[in-house]
């Protein structure tokens, strides 16, 4: 099983309206390194729900429920979605702030590509972020 970070901004899409809909695709990604992380997703793989630009925090964990297929948004073939349902609510969010502040986290991929909306999670650091959140 391999980790993922997915970013929105909660006044487009929020947790909370995740939960609601039980399941969602992501599509209208746009940049090529994104992309090639959401067609390395595998189906069950865990991914850190991420509210941007406000909040700033990791919320919550969805799980993948349907791989790479090609994006609805657009006829071009260079671009796909993902479907995602919701996995679990963290008992406490992981801000971005704290997650700058833990040394052991200064590689990662949301501290080094801040602007990039799907990311990879190394084992470690999704260890790190759980522990942070209070679920280890």
């Amino acid at each position: 099983m391999a980790y993922w970070l997915i970013k929105s901004e909660p006044f487009k899409y929020s947790w909370e309206q995740f939960e609601k809909d039980k399941q969602t695709f992501w599509d209208g990604v746009r940049n090529y390194a994104a992309r090639n992380h959401l067609k390395a997703m595998k189906k069950g793989d865990l991914v850190f729900f991420y509210h941007s630009n406000e909040g700033t925090e990791i919320v919550g964990i969805a799980k993948v429920a349907k791989e790479a297929y090609q994006d609805p948004t657009t006829t071009e073939e260079a671009w796909v979605a993902v479907d995602f349902k919701p996995h679990k609510k963290l008992k406490k969010p992981v801000s971005l702030i704290d997650i700058k502040a833990d040394k052991r986290l200064a590689n990662m991929a949301l501290v080094r590509l801040g602007r990039l909306s799907v990311q990879p999670v190394t084992n470690e650091e999704w260890n790190i972020v759980m522990e942070m959140a209070g679920e280890k």
